[in-house]
């Protein structure tokens, strides 16, 4: 993600050099750059009542209470789920993945899913069943 940034921001640089600083222009790049950085990183934290996660600095997150979620496994993301907030309707579930195809599912009572992008879910998971059964 960090090297992707990287080339639209070189990119928009030779584009606003090219085009000379047009306003429409320099605000557009500003916020699709705004809108990249805000999924350069994924942040999973888990305390005493929830898992929470963050993309970026914190324009999205999402807050899954613990006592709620029935269950945690390792799941391979499939290349079509892509990248970012997706939401699939079969099966219907979220996920929320900023790169990779390692992800951690969790189902909530309600009957919900969610997967959850990591670079190492089994770890990713056995926080999370160890903090459900608390």
């Amino acid at each position: 993600m960090i090297f992707i940034f990287l080339v639209v921001v070189v990119l928009f640089g030779i584009v606003l050099k090219l085009a000379g600083l047009n306003p429409v222009l320099v605000v557009t790049s500003f916020l699709i750059l705004f809108l990249l950085a805000s999924f350069i990183s994924l942040k999973v934290m888990i305390d005493k009542k929830h898992l929470r996660i963050k993309f970026g600095y914190g324009i999205f997150t999402k807050r899954f209470e613990l006592e709620k979620i029935v269950s945690a496994k390792t799941v391979k993301n499939a290349w079509y789920h892509g990248w970012g907030i997706r939401i699939w309707f079969w099966p219907y579930m979220r996920i929320y993945n900023i790169s990779g195809f390692d992800a951690v599912e969790i189902k909530i009572k309600d009957g919900k899913r969610y997967r959850i992008g990591t670079d190492e879910p089994k770890k990713l998971e056995v926080a999370i069943t160890q903090a459900i059964k608390r």
